[in-house]
């Protein structure tokens, strides 16, 4: 992908930029206190909306607030429902954002929506917006329109909606889903009052387009909407399901006018071909222009795009590289087309686009059968609006978005855009998150070409980027401020130069006004080269001058030749000017581009500069006489300064000049060329060879100090004197004679020069006309040379080039000229002499280089014959040799010492000697030793596996050799060696993977030395950093920063370095600035921010930790710039006052506490740090100024001296102002004692009397309300004693039959699958449950192999871990997949326990360490989100069921069937789910319903004479009662072996004849069009009554008897039924609307006086709720062994993680324990009975899991009047029950430990004793149903982990695959 990259650099930039803002005048600004969230701007008017937290403002075009109004704060919650009143307690006082602001021009309505109230809007006048037109908080959720979250982003447009002819003003809003808010994500909202609708209704109810409050899918994230040729669009991101977190953009369109969303269709845009930028933060639509159409059109993306289209510009981010953002381009033409072909496709072709699905409902799950095939395909153009019987809404799938691959990227966030076309050019304007706005030409190669800035840097730009009415200015909108600022700065350049160089496509030079201007500015700006565009970077030049330059004694015309000048009209006045002069000017009439003007005369000319032989003069050619068209230099020439250049050759310098001058020989002059001058004595321009000149000199080489004569030729002499004397500047006060030999040979005797700075230098002379002084050209250049530099003894004098004739001098002993040593020269040099070696000591076994320092050792390498060193030879490297000074030879291994009777210790020490050609030797005085170093100690012991430890190696004798001949290495990884002596310094390298054991350190010396350290270096994992903070800076730095980790403790040097690139795209290499760390030890490091030099974007910049040799980024750490202080507004002070300062920008970096302030020589408390507010406490006693007062007298007047407040933020230190104390005045005792007491004892006067009367009402009104309490508490102890007493009594048979043998536990099997597997997705007909397992007969054998291989295969604990993680990384394996997976995974290892527990133990590790690690330890084992937290519920109902049998189980069916006998013997409504007793109170009865208690006698027939009493109600339904029979008559026989209520018949025989009772017949009661069931009162059952309970054959409906088919279908109407309570009816809620507001309130209030029931119910079952309490969690009598083993499981895992506090480990407890496992038994208790249990004892059952579970919980539940009653009802047992359990963890806790090994035998018992029963074979097969459908990634995970190789585990799956899918693999 070629992506058309932003040429960002930012230096040419800067040099090119135009600031929008630095104007002439300033630009108009308003600031806000409060954050800004919106701005609109009217049309029409030009003024600008602006919402902001708390408020609204209106502002006229130049930002002059002409209206505001206070919208917040407001007391809310977001639990409470508007109104919100004082009943609700929580609500408190609430910030107000503003969510939406539209301009409703027509009715003069500015549409306001805010975040309190759940989001009602409000409509305000146009003209002024504190005039509120209307606000309602009463109509209840249809008003509510925004949000009440300020993370949900709303948008809105106006639109209109047709209804019954009437045309009525609507808008239409997006909104993201929170959690308050309603799911509407897109609705449309009325403006008025209209029959049912109220202002603000959502008019449109399309529950298609809307979010799902269950699953937190989709997250949109609405940024644009807008309208445009009958369509609304919306822009936003969202995500495409539960599982993907990424963000996809959409565009969505439907119909202005669409009555039900029908047309509402979505067509994701990706950016960049890969959608690398995919989350879209603004938009703005605008056409195009001519030029940016014309390339959208070339680049074959969009179709054909004409300059009048529009275009939709969107700026997008990235989720995979949050640093940089782009921006895309769409044509709406092509947005448009795409959606076009995806409707169609829906409606005509399956939804099948080039044979590939394209299209897929986004809010519904039936995407199978979504679209049709009609077969007719205009079904797009007949219905482009859709229909109700068309599908929708519709999407496009990801293949078919519509790309723009060619984003314009750069870095930084891009948060706003707007586009504006200029002269065909388009150009944006892009706001970015770090305040600034750049200024963009789109065209073939988008440029940036400057930038604007809010002036308020680091803040963001809104995404509400504006034009003004006449698109002349730009409103920028940052946090807290809005800028206007004009587009374009044209008029501030003031050449045409600068103004070309701008590139602003807004500007250019009007060439005739001479200034910088838009093109409509500039008069003539259609004739051509009249006004010359900025970025085409041209100006009117001048070509060519005719003559090009002219000598400065002339004067003549000029022809200049300017190929761009404008057509200039008769009136225009031409000029020339040519420095200060003006010349009037001609322009050739024929060519129109030549103008001729006069040159000044000579003497107008300025005079040639020295070292130069021309002048420049400025030229301009004027318009008018003041407009420069055009500007440029003409040289003016000067033969006679040419001669400057080369004085010792004038004559030469004068003819060669570019200027065509001439030499005059006998003038000695250079004029300008001449042809009437001539003559032999002439030279003519470039004829140097005619010139007078000397050459040739010869020798060349010249010896210092000895005088050698110098002959030379001369050439053109005739015209010259004959006497002639010669010098040159080294022999300054010296000129010798010139003498002739024949003809044109000259010579001088020579000079003896003088000079020792270099070995040879250049030497000119200069020749002189003896009689007139003149220099004749000379040309003569000889080398002189010095021999005795550089050749300080004899071999390098002898090694000098024959041609200097250097020797050596043994009188002098130096080398010089031979002609200078007068004494006989040696013919050898003297004796080679050794000044030193290196080293000096070397190890016993040589084979190291020894540097022989010195002097005459020979004049090349073959000189050298031999070496010795301590008697030892060397042998000569000649590759090292220097002549003469240095001899490197190397050493062979000390010589032994002879063996010898007497012990003598050997001598390995002795000089150095050398041999030279000749036999001359030479021998040191230096002595070299041989001898042994010895390894002591390495330190430190231990360094990360990444290196860079220096590691200091200690010993004895280390300095032996030297650094060159050392080398270090820690195993086989080498050591830089860094410092040599004494001791020896190296840095480690890296290892790849951190080894076990401890590596030797060896320390090499030259080739045959070897010294080791065994076992002294570890390498260790290295450093890893976990968290730092805080995570902003401000470019002062020195702020402290704490980074946490591991590992620290072997780092030696941490540093804190920031990179900044300056040119962030064209990666030139960084500046970068560092810190080293300031305290650290093993998990802390400490570093102070390093300051960094002022850089534009901060996202240039990128932050990195050196730790040795680990660099690890700081990612998302973020330099700010230096906040800005205001002037102080208050400058007295006293020692108890508050000293506030005010600026922008405090908060970015930097809290109250690291700040500091001083004032004067003290420090001040800094107590509050806002963003823009800092709020100091002034120092309690007057500080001293920090400078010294000078003299006595200054110091007595100190009292009340400005003392300096200076604020200082790390580094950063700025002095705000000066701060005086105030002086204070005496006042007179006499007056302030007086003036004090007199108010006091009248104030309290005043308060004793109100106060005792206010106590004496009180007291009345305590003791009335005290007797009323009295009362009802009387009443409800009678009521708790009657039905305790009741309770007793009828409980008394049931305790009877509460013995082991009766309670009806469900065996094992059962037990298990209803608590593994009756919360899956099929229910009670899973295959689990069913045992059903559907394979052919044929491959029965082969299955059960296989599944024993798969059995054995899960045994292998490498495999399952890697079959876990791999099935938990998919993403379509969720959280019931999981748990399913989990139970299924149970089944199959119940034959291996001890197994299975420790699989579970390995992922629990897993598990909590990824917790901690993301310091959120807390949430772990909250839910059963993952396998292991399924695999812990199913392991603890495993090993908890013996204890439920002999334990649990009883206390808890005892408090069930009390449960069940309380709650039956009160009214139950069949229809409702209610009752009179219970403990929930949503499921409490709220009718007196009146009722008697009657006993039945009950005859079974078919099961002899005997009758069963049985006591119901009379209000009881047909069906109530027969449950209750059954429940009587079957006692003592579990629920699921009784037979159902469907098959049974109640027959009552009051008479001769029987009657079949049912819940309804013809003779049901009717109440309007309610009917109500039938109850044994109906049918007037009497008490005693005798009733017969028959089985039916088949389930027959209450109607199969009888005779009539009318009757039938009558019968059939029973949708509207009620049992005791009728609900409220339509008809009902209307008389009720129209009720007042009192009686509503006198209902509720009677409905309340019920909930004493609860009580009641309560009271009576507490006995039987403490002994299950007491029964669970009594920690004295028995725990099961798994409770005492798992719980010391958690405390040692608590103790292994730092940050693991008591709190946490009660939760983790809590969450394994009580809450994972008996919450769900207690809740349903027909997983551990064979019982039913009914919605209204389950709702009982709920309340008391509840208090359980409150109960574990560690925090303290706040009771109020408004808390729940379910709360109140055990709030006073809650603080005993949380004594329970804390005590039985405590005692758990104490308990012997439970070993490995007794917990194994445990487990296996339990395996033995049940595995039997269990369908493991089912568990089997469907587990490697999952192992199928991740066959792939499955096999993957195991090639890439080498155990699992090992063990060939990827061989024995695909043969378990092979068998059971019988297939044939690639085996």
């Amino acid at each position: 992908m070629m992506e058309r990259r932003w040429a960002w650099l930012f230096s040419l930039v800067a040099m090119a930029t135009v600031c929008l803002s630095p104007t002439q005048s300033k630009n108009a600004e308003f600031p806000s206190d409060n954050l800004i969230n919106n701005v609109v701007s009217d049309p029409h008017t030009g003024r600008l909306y602006v919402g902001a937290v708390n408020f609204l403002y209106q502002l006229s075009p130049d930002l002059v607030v002409e209206s505001r109004t206070e919208t917040g704060p407001k007391r809310d919650n977001r639990q409470c429902t508007p109104p919100v009143t004082d009943a609700c307690e929580e609500a408190v006082d609430t910030d107000n954002h503003n969510k939406l602001l539209l301009v409703h021009r027509s009715r003069d309505v500015l549409v306001v929506c805010g975040s309190v109230f759940r989001g009602i809007c409000s409509l305000r006048n146009l003209s002024n917006v504190e005039q509120l037109l209307y606000f309602s908080d009463t109509k209840g959720e249809k008003s509510y329109v925004a949000s009440a979250e300020e993370s949900v982003s709303v948008v809105g447009v106006m639109s209109y909606f047709t209804k019954d002819r009437d045309n009525f003003t609507v808008f239409l809003v997006g909104k993201g889903y929170g959690s308050h808010d309603s799911t509407k994500l897109i609705s449309t909202r009325i403006l008025q009052d209209y029959g049912d609708w109220v202002v603000f209704d959502s008019i449109i109810e399309a529950s298609a387009v809307q979010a799902n409050p269950f699953v937190l899918r989709y997250l949109h994230d609405f940024r644009f909407a807008f309208k445009d040729g009958g369509f609304v669009y919306f822009l936003f991101s969202r995500t495409l399901g539960v599982q993907d977190t990424k963000n996809f953009t959409f565009i969505s369109r439907m119909c202005e006018d669409d009555q039900g969303y029908y047309s509402y269709t979505e067509l994701q845009l990706n950016c960049s071909s890969n959608n690398k930028y995919n989350k879209a933060q603004a938009a703005y639509v605008a056409s195009p222009g001519e030029v940016l159409a014309e390339s959208m059109t070339r680049s074959n993306q969009y179709g054909p795009v004409s300059a009048s289209d529009k275009v939709l510009f969107v700026t997008f981010t990235s989720d995979e590289d949050p640093s940089t953002s782009a921006m895309c381009m769409y044509p709406l033409r092509s947005i448009n087309k795409k959606l076009v072909e995806i409707i169609g496709a829906c409606y005509s072709d399956h939804g099948i686009i080039n044979r590939r699905s394209a299209v897929y409902s986004p809010y519904s799950s039936k995407s199978e059968e979504l679209c049709s095939n009609s077969n007719q395909n205009n079904m797009v153009q007949r219905y482009n609006c859709g229909a109700e019987f068309l599908p929708s809404p519709l999407a496009s799938k990801a293949e078919f978005a519509l790309k723009d691959e060619s984003p314009l990227v750069t870095k930084g966030h891009m948060t706003a855009v707007a586009v504006a076309v200029e002269m065909g050019h388009a150009v944006a304007f892009l706001g970015t998150a770090s305040g600034e706005v750049l200024k963009v030409h789109l065209s073939a190669n988008p440029e940036v070409y400057g930038r604007a800035s809010g002036e308020v840097i680091g803040d963001k730009v809104n995404k509400n980027l504006l034009f003004d009415s006449s698109q002349q200015h730009l409103y920028i909108t940052m946090e807290k401020k809005i800028t206007k600022v004009p587009v374009q700065a044209c008029h501030l350049k003031t050449d045409c130069l600068s103004c070309v160089s701008m590139k602003d496509p807004y500007c250019g030079w009007c060439v005739l006004e001479g200034k910088c201007t838009r093109k409509q500015e500039c008069n003539r700006s259609m004739e051509e080269n009249t006004w010359l565009w900025s970025p085409n970077q041209q100006c009117v030049k001048i070509q060519a001058y005719d003559p090009p330059n002219l000598s400065c004694k002339k004067t003549q015309r000029v022809d200049i030749s300017i190929p761009t000048l404008p057509r200039l009209r008769q009136s225009d006045k031409l000029q020339c000017k040519f420095a200060a002069k003006t010349y009037d000017a001609v322009i050739d009439s024929h060519s129109q581009v030549q103008v001729t003007c006069s040159l000044p005369y000579p003497g107008d000319i300025p005079a040639t500069p020295d070292e130069q032989d021309y002048v420049s003069v400025p030229v301009n050619v004027l318009v008018n006489d003041r407009i420069v068209v055009a500007s440029g230099e003409y040289h003016f020439y000067n033969c006679a300064a040419t001669i400057r250049k080369n004085q010792n050759s004038p004559c030469i310098a004068c003819v060669t000049s570019k200027w065509g001058c001439q030499w005059n020989a006998q003038d000695h002059s250079c004029s300008d060329s001449d042809a009437a001058v001539s003559g032999g004595h002439v030279v003519k321009p470039q004829k140097p060879d005619s010139c007078p000149q000397f050459e040739s000199p010869e020798p060349l080489l010249i010896p210092v100090g000895f005088e050698i004569p110098i002959s030379f030729e001369g050439r053109n002499l005739d015209n010259m004197g004959q006497r002639f004397t010669i010098g040159t500047e080294l022999m300054k006060s010296t000129e010798k004679t010139v003498i002739q030999e024949q003809g044109s040979k000259f010579k001088f005797t020579g000079y003896e020069f003088s000079y020792d700075k270099q070995q040879e230098v250049n030497v000119s002379f200069h020749i002189k006309d003896r009689d007139t002084e003149r220099k004749i050209d000379s040309t003569l250049t000889v080398v002189l040379y010095n021999c005795s530099v550089g050749r300080e003894d004899c071999s390098l004098c002898k090694h000098a080039d024959n041609k200097y004739q250097c020797v050596w001098c043994a009188a002098s002993r130096s080398c010089v000229y031979r002609e200078l040593c007068l004494s006989p020269q040696p013919a050898q040099c003297p004796n080679p002499e050794i000044t030193d070696i290196i080293p000096r000591y070397g190890p016993l076994n040589g084979r190291i280089s020894v540097t022989i320092k010195g002097s005459n050792m020979g004049i090349k390498k073959e000189d050298i014959k031999k070496i010795t060193v301590a008697g030892v030879d060397c042998v000569h490297q000649e590759d090292r040799y220097s002549v003469s000074t240095s001899v490197v030879c190397e050493i062979g291994p000390a010589r032994r010492a002879p063996p010898s009777d007497i012990p003598v210790e050997p001598t390995h020490s002795g000089a150095v000697e050398i041999e030279v050609e000749g036999g001359r030797t030479g021998k040191s005085q230096v002595i070299f030793t041989y001898r042994d170093p010895q390894l002591i100690s390495v330190e430190p012991s231990r360094g990360p596996a990444a290196g860079g430890t220096v590691i200091t190696i200690n010993g004895k004798r280390l300095d032996t050799a030297t650094k060159d001949d050392v080398s270090v290495s820690v195993g086989v990884v080498p050591c830089e060696v860094l410092s040599f002596g004494e001791v020896i310094t190296c840095k480690t390298g890296k290892v790849g993977k951190v080894p076990t054991e401890s590596f030797t350190v060896t320390v090499r010396y030259g080739k045959n030395t070897t010294k080791n350290l065994p076992d002294q270096f570890q390498y260790s994992e290295n450093p890893k950093i976990f968290d730092y903070s805080p995570k902003d800076s401000f470019v002062c730095g020195g702020r402290k920063i704490v980074v946490t980790g591991s590992g620290f403790d072997l780092i030696q040097r941490a540093t804190m370095k920031v990179l900044r690139f300056d040119d962030f795209l064209l990666m030139t290499s960084p500046v970068e600035f560092a810190a080293n760390a300031t305290g650290k030890n093993d998990t802390f490091l400490q570093f102070l921010s390093p300051p960094v030099d002022w850089s534009k974007d901060s996202q240039s910049l990128r932050t990195l930790l050196h730790l040795d040799n680990v660099e690890e980024e700081l990612k998302h750490f973020n330099y700010h710039p230096n906040p800005s202080f205001n002037n102080l507004t208050k400058n007295i002070i006293t020692e108890t006052s508050v000293i506030i300062v005010t600026g922008r920008g405090f908060s970015k970096a930097m809290t109250a506490k690291e700040a500091q302030a001083f004032v004067g020589d003290a420090s001040c408390h800094v107590n509050i740090l806002q963003d823009d507010k800092l709020i100091l406490e002034a120092p309690s006693t007057q500080p001293k100024a920090k400078t010294k007062p000078k003299t006595k007298r200054q110091r007595r007047d100190t009292a009340n001296e400005p003392l300096e407040l200076v604020v200082q933020f790390g580094n950063g230190e700025w002095i705000v102002g000066s701060v005086y104390y105030a002086t204070k005045d005496d006042i007179p005792l006499a007056i302030i004692i007086p003036a004090v007491i007199v108010p006091m004892l009248l104030f309290i006067a005043i308060s004793v009397y109100c106060y005792r009367r206010k106590s004496q009402q009180a007291e009345r009104e305590y003791e009335k309300v005290k007797h009323q309490l009295e009362n009802l508490e009387e009443s409800v102890r009678d009521r708790c004693k009657k039905e305790f007493t009741d309770l007793m009594i009828e409980m008394e048979d049931h305790t009877s039959d509460v013995s082991e043998a009766r309670i009806p536990f469900l065996d094992y099997k059962t037990y298990t699958d209803r608590n593994f597997f009756l919360p899956s997705k099929d229910g009670a007909n899973d295959g689990m449950i069913t045992r059903k397992l559907q394979i052919p007969e044929a491959r029965k054998a082969i299955v059960a192999q296989a599944l024993n291989q798969f059995s054995n295969l899960l045994n292998s604990k490498t495999f399952l871990i890697n079959f876990i993680r791999t099935l938990e990384s998919r993403p379509d394996f969720n959280a019931r997949a999981r748990g399913y997976f989990a139970s299924l995974l149970t089944v199959a290892l119940h034959g291996k326990l001890e197994y299975y527990t420790d699989i579970m133990r390995t992922l629990l590790l897993e598990l909590m360490d990824e917790h901690v690690q993301n310091k959120n330890p807390k949430l772990m084992l909250r839910r059963s989100e993952t396998v292991v937290e399924r695999m812990l519920c199913n392991w603890m109902s495993i090993c908890l069921y013996q204890f439920l049998r002999d334990t649990a189980g009883e206390p808890l069916y005892k408090l069930f069937k009390a449960l069940k006998h309380q709650v039956e013997k009160g009214p139950v409504d069949a229809k409702m789910k209610k009752a009179k007793y219970t403990l929930n109170d949503t499921g409490l009865l709220g009718d007196d319903v009146e009722y008697s208690v009657l006993t039945l006698q009950v005859l079974v027939h078919g099961e002899g004479p005997d009758v069963t009493p049985v006591k119901v109600l009379n209000c009881d339904s047909i069906t109530q009662v027969k449950e209750k029979i059954i429940d009587q008559v079957y006692r003592n026989l579990p629920y699921s072996q009784r037979p159902k209520v469907e098959s049974v018949a109640l027959e009552w025989r009051p008479g001769s004849t029987g009657q079949i009772l049912s819940d309804l017949d013809l003779t049901s009661q009717k109440e309007g069009r309610w009917k109500k069931l039938n109850t044994l009162a109906h049918y007037n059952v009497r008490d005693n009554a005798t009733l017969v309970l028959s089985r039916v054959l088949h389930t027959q409906s209450f109607h199969q008897h009888q005779d009539s088919y009318e009757e039938k279908n009558a019968l059939l109407e029973d949708d509207n039924t009620f049992h005791l309570v009728r609900p409220t009816d339509d008809i009902d809620e209307v008389k009720s609307k129209r009720g007042s507001m009192k009686d509503k309130a006198m209902t509720k209030a009677i409905t309340e006086i019920y909930l004493t029931r609860l009580l009641s119910v309560k009271g009576t079952l507490q006995q039987f709720v403490d002994d299950f309490f007491r029964s669970v969690l009594c920690s004295g009598s028995v725990v099961p062994p798994a409770v005492k083993y798992f719980f010391d499981f958690l405390d040692e895992q608590a103790l292994r993680h730092d940050n693991v506090d008591e709190e946490t480990l009660h939760i983790w407890k809590t969450n394994s324990l009580p809450l994972r496992y008996w919450v769900n038994i207690l809740r349903n208790p027909d997983f551990i009975f064979d019982v039913h249990v009914t919605e209204v004892v389950d709702a009982s059952l709920h309340v008391i899991s509840q208090t359980f579970m409150d109960a574990c919980t560690k925090t303290e539940h706040k009771l109020s009047r408004e808390s729940p009653s379910n709360k109140l009802l055990y709030a006073k047992e809650i603080s005993t029950y949380k004594k329970m359990v804390d005590d039985y963890y405590k005692g758990i806790r104490q308990m012997v430990p439970v070993s490995d090994q007794d917990m194994n035998t445990h487990l296996a018992e339990v395996s033995r004793q049940h595995t039997e029963k269990l369908n493991t074979q089912v568990a089997l097969h469907q587990l490697y149903q999952y192992a199928s459908k991740y066959y792939d990634v499955i096999i993957q995970s195991l090639d890439d982990d080498p155990a699992a190789q090992n063990k060939q585990l990827t061989l024995r799956l695909q043969q378990i695959a092979a068998a059971l899918e019988n297939k044939v693999t690639d085996l």
